[in-house]
């Protein structure tokens, strides 16, 4: 039998609510938006269909909040308003490569464990990388353009 567990094992951390942010929805999406530079709102908006106004603006908002965008407004009428990854945004770049070439890697396993259990999934967006045909794949979009899936 394992050991219980140390009700004391969060001692040493923050009560305050975890720093992590980007496993929501669009978080991730957003910062791949971003990557090549500035977009406006608008510019947003469009790959990331099925967004709401009220939640792209509540997520970046969070993400300025955290640091990972800034807000740049320029003068004019109406003003221009302008959203880029942070330096500390950037910094996601590469542990979401690697979550990409992750999941790349190993969906085909989640799927069949998923269908093993009965559960639906719950990322159907996420198509299986399983083969379809000959010759034929389909996977998961890649959230970098430097990671492929294998």
């Amino acid at each position: 039998m394992s050991q219980p567990l140390d009700p004391e094992m969060f001692t040493g951390c923050s009560h305050v609510t975890s720093p992590f942010r980007i496993g929501g929805k669009w978080t991730p999406k957003i910062i791949r938006c971003l990557e090549g530079g500035p977009r406006r709102f608008s510019e947003l908006a469009v790959p990331l269909r099925g967004i709401t106004p009220k939640v792209l603006t509540e997520t970046l908002r969070s993400m300025e909040r955290d640091g990972l965008v800034t807000r740049t407004v320029h003068g004019g009428i109406p003003p221009r308003v302008e959203y880029e990854l942070s330096a500390l945004g950037r910094t996601l770049l590469a542990p979401m490569a690697a979550c990409c070439a992750w999941a790349a890697a190993h969906l085909p396993e989640l799927s069949d464990a998923r269908d093993a259990h009965g559960s639906p999934d719950p990322a159907p967006a996420l198509a299986r990388t399983h083969e379809t045909g000959p010759g034929r794949k389909t996977g998961p979009p890649s959230l970098s353009p430097n990671v492929e899936a294998s």
